[in-house]
């Protein structure tokens, strides 16, 4: 089978992989986006943007996003062992919408000519050749690349192939989904966060109609039985929420089974592997969840892709050719190698307070000892809740395109 050659090879088409490779075509950079399942993958439903990734989304040129989507005004966070409301933190001054992640990936990809993106392109393995890298495909297809840059997710076979460990269980699932309600919801502007008894959950309106929840708990082995079954997973559900109140409760009663995620565990990137660990050698870097996968207690997961995407283009805008000719040099090679030391020296403190923040975090609130409970409820959860704020203050940058 014919080799091909590319510039710059993405793995993965999800948030990292489609707004880094939309940040280098903005620069005039192509290149290719190598996905393994046949269409683009929506599993997630939708995710909080901050500002911090409003920033990353106007550099990249699709924060029209915002038109479609309810500009959230506080977070209220209420204990199910009190009844108490703990928190109410306003977010006038910061920005916190809940994005549908279909929209989000679709806007991304309608950004990019025709061809960027190759479906049912599973990578087996990858090879050094010379200054390039080869990627070898499920079937049978061959790539060579100037750079390669792993957006592969948690599961990275290009983190692994960086040296990076497997990421590690937290002790604790998640099931997430979301309501489309017709006649409207009726809720506030309000991002809603009930936590106590071993359990987090939270309810934010994406627009007039569609409300997205999610729900973390400590699993035991007869409840995965049910990940599958969305009748079973509305009963379970409804069960670890029957300290909330009802309005919260219809909302997961009006969840359709298709609007069910299967339960999944958490597991993120233990922090001393982002300090020690190579988030690029050579030519070779990652990026999202394929770098810093951490707990979604601070809704940075995706936020933190698209900064990395922005961070990443300019870096690489500054040594790679619009041409997209392929110079096989030690000098060439050498720019490369450097650019990508920028971008990791750029990521790598960033993403070790991100992964820290969000693992203490959900640490604390989901925790059910007795004195940490009351700690959090009587002093902790005002300071816990600041904390979304203090992590969305960051700023990466425009394109700096001239």
């Amino acid at each position: 089978m014919e080799e091909i050659v590319e510039q710059v090879v993405i793995i993965g088409a999800g948030i990292a992989g489609l707004a880094t490779s939309l940040g280098l075509h903005r620069y005039g950079i192509t290149s290719l986006v190598l996905e393994s399942s046949d269409k683009l993958r929506v599993t997630g439903f939708a995710l909080g943007i901050w500002e911090n990734a409003w920033k990353a989304l106007d550099a990249l040129g699709i924060g029209h996003l915002r038109q479609q989507h309810t500009d959230i005004q506080r977070l209220v966070v209420t204990s199910t062992s009190s009844k108490q409301q703990t928190a109410e933190v306003s977010f006038k001054g910061h920005e916190l919408r809940c994005v549908q992640r279909k929209l989000l990936l679709e806007a991304l990809a309608a950004e990019l000519p025709n061809g960027t993106i190759r479906y049912s392109s599973k990578v087996v393995s990858i090879e050094d050749s010379g200054h390039f890298k080869r990627v070898h495909l499920a079937d049978g297809t061959t790539i060579k690349t100037k750079v390669l840059i792993g957006c592969d997710g948690v599961n990275s076979l290009v983190a692994k192939w960086l040296g990076f460990e497997k990421p590690t269980f937290t002790g604790r699932s998640t099931l997430r989904g979301f309501a489309d309600l017709k006649n409207g919801h009726g809720f506030k502007q309000e991002f809603k966060q009930f936590v106590g008894k071993g359990v987090r959950s939270g309810f934010i309106p994406c627009n007039d109609r569609i409300v997205y929840w999610f729900l973390t708990w400590n699993p035991a082995s007869l409840e995965e039985a049910m990940e599958n079954n969305p009748v079973k997973l509305r009963q379970f559900v409804l069960n670890k929420l029957e300290d909330t109140p009802d309005e919260i409760k219809e909302v997961i009663e009006n969840t359709p089974p298709e609007g069910f995620a299967a339960s999944s565990p958490l597991r993120y990137r233990r922090p001393w592997e982002i300090v020690w660990g190579n988030i690029s050698n050579g030519n070779v870097c990652v990026a999202g969840d394929a770098l810093h996968p951490m707990t979604p207690d601070i809704g940075q997961g995706g936020c933190a892709a698209l900064e990395d995407a922005v961070v990443l283009s300019r870096c690489l805008a500054q040594v790679l050719s619009k041409s997209g000719k392929l110079e096989n040099t030690d000098e060439d090679y050498k720019r490369i190698e450097l650019a990508l030391k920028k971008y990791a020296k750029e990521r790598r403190w960033r993403s070790f307070d991100l992964i820290s923040t969000a693992y203490i975090v959900g640490f604390i609130q989901q925790n059910n000892w007795k004195i940490i409970s009351f700690f959090r409820d009587k002093v902790l959860s005002p300071f816990l809740s600041r904390l979304l704020l203090s992590k969305s203050g960051f700023d990466c940058g425009k394109l700096n395109i001239v």
